[in-house]
């Protein structure tokens, strides 16, 4: 099992905390994890993305050069990492916000509206949340209890508050996956059916 995830956005999307997540689950589930961050000129409104690996063997090098997963939260991240996901891949995108569309036939393309989500939870702040549900529930790389646990590590203690916010955010995410791949396999049953 090896996932090769790079998340990318503006910084203060929760880029970073997003990766950390993902990293400190991977621990919490005796996986081999990297995190290697990466900022623009400006931290805050300036450009983000990290570079998360998880595999059940050794890391070679923290470094990706073509993503098993791409998570991009804007469009300067869509145009830079679209095109370097590998063939047969994800590019999960939040669509709230890209307006841009690829054309690409080779991977998976997952749209989530995570802004409106998080919005309709009551704190946009968890879009990076929604997004990460959306990718556990699609890819099962670490199990969402693990991430639900590195909450506590990643969130400083004054941002504590946004635990269950957090949870619903993630759940939200999963649920539009395993509402798309039914729909996907009704739709596959229906065209074997009318074969």
């Amino acid at each position: 099992m090896l996932h090769e995830i790079i998340i990318a956005g503006f910084g203060g999307q929760g880029v970073m905390s997003m990766g950390q997540l993902l990293a400190y689950a991977g621990m919490i589930e005796d996986l081999h994890v990297s995190w290697l961050p990466s900022y623009g000129p400006e931290q805050r409104g300036g450009t983000a993305n990290v570079s998360v690996i998880i595999s059940d063997q050794p890391i070679g090098s923290p470094v990706i050069q073509d993503p098993t997963v791409a998570i991009v939260l804007n469009n300067p991240s869509f145009q830079k990492f679209e095109p370097k996901v590998r063939p047969s891949g994800v590019l999960i995108v939040n669509k709230s916000i890209i307006d841009l569309k690829s054309s690409r036939r080779d991977i998976t393309i997952i749209e989530v509206p995570a802004t409106e989500i998080a919005s309709g939870i009551g704190s946009a702040r968890v879009a990076n949340s929604v997004i990460l549900g959306a990718f556990l529930q699609y890819s099962q790389a670490v199990p969402e209890e693990a991430v639900i646990k590195s909450l506590k590590k990643v969130l400083s203690e004054r941002k504590q508050y946004l635990i269950p916010a957090n949870q619903e955010a993630l759940n939200k995410g999963a649920n539009l996956v395993r509402t798309r791949n039914a729909k996907k396999a009704l739709g596959d049953i229906n065209r074997e059916c009318s074969l």
